[in-house]
């Protein structure tokens, strides 16, 4: 996969990305050899050889994780009140991951975990959009005007909760199982929604980021993202 030169540098550690367009600018940048002063120049990370002011730049290697989170583990990497972390789920010398979103501590599913910031960033900031499904198990019978509330739309503060799509699975008068679509990440917005609405959440879990689906991943288990998989999820955000 093709990058920037001065995102690459960025990537390597050598400068802001800012500051990595002016070595380039400078002509203290070269790849396979030739001097490169053209922003926007693209690299090849695994076949290209960089190098700035003499000296090789290697690329640090991107890691992306698929986790089915478990209930009962929070998405920081410590916690003062000694509660089990998703990072413990994970091979130690990745320590330095961080989770792309939350999930809250009672939730459960689907989360990535990345060192690739842009990667991040893409996937969590609003104006992307990206889509996100959940499974909601719901004390009491919901019903279809609940659903058309939250495709709407429910004030609270200064903060509008909505779903894009809603879909009762199953219902009767004990338990509801509902697909909620959100677009939006915005903290514990799926509980928050339906405590608006005064109905209580039995379980809650992401079963979809993006085009990318939970599957049939165990719970508590990881698995590295394919190169498709990744392209695909940059790819919804454009």
């Amino acid at each position: 996969m093709s990058v920037r030169l001065q995102k690459f540098l960025a990537d390597a550690g050598i400068a802001s990305r800012r500051a990595s367009e002016k070595l380039i600018l400078d002509g203290d940048v070269t790849v396979n050899g030739q001097v490169v002063r053209q922003l926007g120049t693209k690299v090849d990370p695994l076949h290209d050889r960089v190098q700035v002011d003499g000296r090789a730049v290697k690329s640090k290697r991107k890691i992306y994780v698929a986790v089915n989170k478990p209930p009962g583990y929070i998405c920081s990497r410590s916690d003062p009140e000694q509660r089990k972390t998703v990072q413990d789920l994970l091979p130690k010398e990745w320590a330095m991951l961080h989770s792309v979103g939350r999930l809250d501590f009672k939730s459960e599913g689907l989360i990535f975990y990345t060192n690739d910031g842009e990667f991040s960033l893409r996937l969590t900031h609003p104006r992307y959009g990206v889509r996100k499904k959940y499974m909601v198990t719901l004390k009491g019978d919901v019903t279809p005007e609940h659903i058309r509330t939250l495709e709407k739309g429910i004030y609270e503060g200064d903060e509008v909760l909505r779903a894009e799509r809603g879909r009762i699975l199953k219902n009767n008068k004990s338990h509801s199982l509902v697909e909620l679509t959100l677009a939006e990440g915005k903290n514990r917005e799926v509980r928050r929604m339906f405590e608006a609405l005064g109905v209580e959440v039995e379980r809650l879990q992401r079963v979809q980021i993006g085009p990318i689906k939970l599957g049939q991943l165990p719970r508590g288990k990881w698995r590295t993202l394919t190169e498709p998989e990744i392209k695909s999820l940059m790819n919804s955000t454009t």
